[in-house]
């Protein structure tokens, strides 16, 4: 008989798992929320069990659930996957004592990496290279302000409990950093359960190296090789490549050594990753120790020949390591993510109208058409990985494969993924920590531009008139009491600029109106508008235009700061209110200078996309 393994997670990564799985002959089991009942990932295990709502602390996130799914389903191992129970030593403990097997690291070195504090002492004592900071366990706002001046700025402030850059902020004066603070320990103890801080250097120009490794049960350890992840956007990884191509050989090898170094010292055993900042001079120091699977983990993969979920479930069922991998080439990764570049980034929400994924790369994607992008879990649709001979036709290959993707229903990064590729600085390896938020103007250039949004107004005017609903209605000349009509049964053309638009008509609220706006190319390629098929570009974009008063929620969300009062002057730029929403904190900030007339929200409030925050007057209304 098979052994049973369940996958505590979602999408991209339990698809990722169970594709390993099944090649070595295991039974898969998929546990689900009741947003992803009709998900790729529930349809392709051979089992599935639901766990509960779509809020993550009532599904992926319990505990209970989880072991429950496990008991019923009969599993005999638990792969937790990255993110949700990962990296939490009382899941750990719980899947162990109910006699079932965990694949991933021993509790106790879980709960070690788990803190930033403890890991940075651990490879103090392991000869690592630390950066100066402050881990103590004081955590009072002024314990932080004499460990600033003390260390001196700029300084980077982290929950010690997370990770993957969230609540992860730079403080680069002492003015700053009580704010920093503040927004720092409301999301650890968000995403985390844990409000505890430290401080750290920052190194500033800086690339990001991490060290790949894998141990087992027996003491063996074996270095992986490296990942450069520098390109970053808010401390959050956007691109990974191997080998990192700053790096000399006698680099390399002091940094892998380093890695497998604090690994023994800690009595690592599974698959796991430590981080590093390297300086202009080529120093490098620790930053934290990823008890996990990577995200990024493919390039690996795809370098080495090796598959790192094979060897986990090796490891856990009590095998010894017998790997003598030889790199091959050079790999690069992407993440696609759900999110407006032109509107700061901000994660998008909606249905896959249409997907189509390049071929001649790996993709490793969680969603299909018709997959739903909610609020209630990270916006990760999709990693695409080119690997070829050398780092140019790397980047060429993943260039070609950028232009070939097509996602349709919700807003994505595909297109700043594009512009990032053919950048100088990625080009030509000379990409640092800060690359992508210098750059990020020609990068990801501002929202739609007012001939777009035409076109999509345009496009809902003629939708009404379709369907003969006051066809006298300009909604150029009363916008603000214009209501959208619902989404359009087919597609509209419309054109504008002696160009012709495919566009589809949607709404959320009586403030403004929107359209899925895509030009149509010399190469139209073929999708499909509720099962009736249309031609349209590549990528559409998302065209919007809100009432000039309205400050309104981003996305939907929990209030979580409200400092806006009624009748208080501003100046443009300042925040009044702070959602948090998918585990990110979106700042709604005045337009203009102006006076707030009313604020509509508390702390704590739930508020829907669109919902207004703020009555707000500017100076020039």
């Amino acid at each position: 008989m098979p052994l049973n393994l369940l996958v505590a997670n979602r999408g991209e990564v339990a698809r990722r798992v169970f594709r390993t799985a099944r090649r070595m002959g295991l039974r898969t089991i998929a546990v689900y929320s009741d947003a992803d009942a009709r998900e790729p990932f529930v349809r392709e295990a051979d089992a599935s069990l639901r766990l509960g709502p779509a809020a993550a602390g009532e599904s992926y996130l319990s505990v209970e659930r989880v072991l429950a799914a496990a008991r019923e389903t009969r599993a005999e191992l638990v792969h937790p996957g990255y993110g949700f129970l990962a990296e939490d030593p009382a899941f750990a403990e719980a899947v162990r004592s109910a006699g079932l097997t965990f694949v991933g690291p021993p509790a106790e070195v879980l709960r070690l990496a788990g803190s930033k504090a403890d890991a940075k002492a651990s490879a103090a004592r392991a000869k690592v290279p630390v950066l100066p900071g402050y881990d103590g366990a004081e955590q009072r706002d002024a314990a932080f302000v004499d460990a600033g001046r003390r260390v001196g700025y700029p300084l980077l402030v982290k929950p010690s409990a997370g990770g993957g850059g969230k609540g992860m902020l730079l403080v680069r004066e002492e003015r700053e950093l009580a704010d920093a603070l503040a927004s720092a320990r409301r999301v650890a103890r968000s995403a985390f359960g844990d409000e505890r801080l430290i401080l750290e250097r920052y190194v500033s120009p800086a690339r990001h190296v991490e060290v790949q490794f894998i141990a087992d049960a027996r003491g063996t350890v074996i270095g992986l090789g490296e990942r450069d992840c520098s390109a970053q956007r808010r401390h959050q990884k956007v691109l990974e490549e191997s080998p990192a191509p700053h790096l000399d050989d006698p680099r390399r090898a002091k940094l892998q050594a380093a890695g497998e170094r604090l690994a023994r010292a800690i009595g690592y055993v599974n698959a796991g990753t430590a981080e590093f900042v390297v300086d202009e001079k080529g120093d490098f120091f620790f930053l934290e120790l990823n008890a996990r699977l990577q995200v990024e983990h493919p390039v690996t993969e795809a370098v080495l020949g090796v598959d790192l979920v094979e060897q986990q479930l090796r490891i856990a069922l009590g095998e010894q390591l017998s790997l003598a991998p030889r790199p091959r080439g050079h790999a690069i990764e992407v993440r696609v993510y759900a999110e407006d570049p032109a509107n700061g980034f901000v994660p998008a929400t909606g249905s896959i109208l249409h997907l189509r994924w390049p071929a001649g790369v790996r993709v490793d994607g969680g969603i299909a058409e018709g997959s739903r992008i909610t609020r209630f879990y990270d916006p990760l649709l999709a990693k695409i990985v080119a690997h070829a001979d050398d780092r140019d036709a790397a980047l060429r290959a993943l260039g070609s494969a950028l232009d070939q993707s097509q996602v349709l229903g919700v807003r994505t990064n595909v297109s700043f993924l594009r512009a990032l590729v053919a950048h100088p600085a990625v080009r030509e390896g000379r990409v640092r920590t800060e690359t992508i938020e210098r750059d990020l103007s020609t990068l990801a250039p501002p929202g739609p531009a007012v001939a777009e949004e035409a076109v999509a107004l345009a496009a809902s005017a003629a939708y009404a008139r379709s369907r003969g609903r006051d066809a006298q209605r300009d909604p150029f000349a009363a916008l603000g009491a214009w209501r959208p009509l619902g989404a359009a049964t087919s597609p509209i053309a419309v054109r504008a600029d002696a160009r012709e638009r495919i566009v589809r008509v949607s709404g959320a609220g009586p403030y403004h109106v929107g359209a899925h706006v895509a030009s149509r190319g010399q190469e139209p390629h073929e999708w499909t508008v509720d099962g009736e098929p249309a031609a349209a570009a590549i990528e559409g974009a998302l065209a919007w235009t809100w009432a000039a008063s309205d400050l309104a929620a981003p996305l939907p969300g929990v209030v979580v700061a409200v400092s806006a009062t009624a009748g208080q002057r501003v100046e443009r730029g300042a925040v009044l209110v702070i959602v948090e929403a998918m585990k990110m904190e979106l700042p709604v900030s005045a337009p203009a200078p102006g006076v707030v007339r009313g604020v509509r929200v508390s702390v704590g409030d739930a508020v829907e996309r669109g919902q207004k925050l703020v009555d707000f007057e500017s100076d020039s209304a």
